[in-house]
């Protein structure tokens, strides 16, 4: 610990989802070497199991805790607490106390999902229905490809974030249903078909190219779809046109139609500035391997750059 460093202060970071109590080494030394232990609410479970070992611990707020210290401090919260409070703190430590295993961050949220949906949670949640988020889903998916188009690392989580949450709340409104679901379910179920869609991996076949296994992918999911005859079925309605076009050039190209969609662009004659000149631009970028609507929001943001 902090040799020669008085009045030091240390955020031991300990996670819901790890058993009371069972911290890391680093993690009992400032808690050993502190002159004042504190903790907030959402690690209590946590508290309660280093008080019964003989620590110590002051039930004040982590505010009232700094004001007053004259020694050292560990105030013990969430990861999520400690990001918030240290950057507010200079020369305070952060301890990693417990860590949640891969995965326990979406535990996490389905619990807060669930309180909000529930009793004594938030109204507005509580009147949501599958219909009225329809929208938020769709909005969020463009949200997402933006920020990855924009790069930004942190950006990228923060709408994933929103993504999953559409998953995790749509299950928790499932749940209450004539016929209903959960989040364990919607897991089981993508499982499932992941390994069946995969049997290179889950199983004996052979596919040792991306070609091999897209032609294994269209195999299966036409035998497990055999309603879905026509090229184009399964193609959702709502797609925006230029989502749409990159989709049914996707579609037609997997057929081994290319040259006919090819073809059929030129048939059009499209006029400059027409509507069949746009959707000629659109299809030859789907053809290349772009998108379309990617590659629009590309040049719009740098006109709209150029023109503010």
């Amino acid at each position: 610990m902090p040799a020669g460093r008085a009045g030091w202060l240390a955020f031991v970071t300990c996670s819901p989802l790890t058993a009371p109590g069972q911290l890391t080494r680093a993690a009992w030394q400032v808690i050993e070497e502190a002159d004042i232990i504190g903790y907030s609410g959402a690690v209590a479970e946590h508290a309660t199991a280093i008080a019964a070992e003989g620590v110590m611990l002051a039930p004040d707020s982590f505010d009232t805790l700094r004001g007053r210290r004259r020694g050292s401090l560990v105030w013990m919260c969430t990861p999520a607490e400690a990001d918030d409070l240290a950057p507010r703190e200079s020369g305070a430590m952060v301890i990693v106390g417990s860590q949640a295993p891969l995965g326990g961050g979406v535990v996490e949220l389905v619990e807060v999902v669930d309180r909000l949906r529930s009793p004594g949670g938030c109204p507005w949640d509580a009147e949501q229905t599958h219909e009225s988020l329809a929208p938020y889903a769709a909005e969020e998916a463009f949200e997402l490809a933006e920020a990855i188009e924009g790069g930004d690392r942190g950006d990228i989580a923060d709408e994933l974030g929103d993504v999953l949450l559409q998953v995790v709340f749509h299950a928790r409104v499932a749940q209450e249903h004539a016929e209903p679901f959960d989040i364990d379910d919607v897991a089981a179920r993508i499982v499932t078909k992941l390994r069946r869609r995969h049997p290179h991996v889950f199983a004996d076949v052979h596919a040792p190219t991306a070609a091999h296994v897209e032609a294994n992918w269209e195999a299966i999911k036409a035998a497990e779809k055999p309603e879905r005859t026509g090229v184009f079925d399964g193609i959702p309605a709502g797609l925006p046109p230029l989502e749409r076009t990159a989709k049914v050039v996707s579609r037609l190209r997997r057929a081994g139609r290319a040259d006919e969609v090819r073809a059929a662009i030129d048939d059009l004659g499209a006029q400059p500035g027409s509507p069949q000149a746009l959707l000629a631009t659109a299809v030859t970028l789907a053809l290349a391997g772009e998108e379309p609507a990617s590659a629009l929001r590309h040049e719009l943001a740098a006109l709209e750059q150029r023109l503010t």
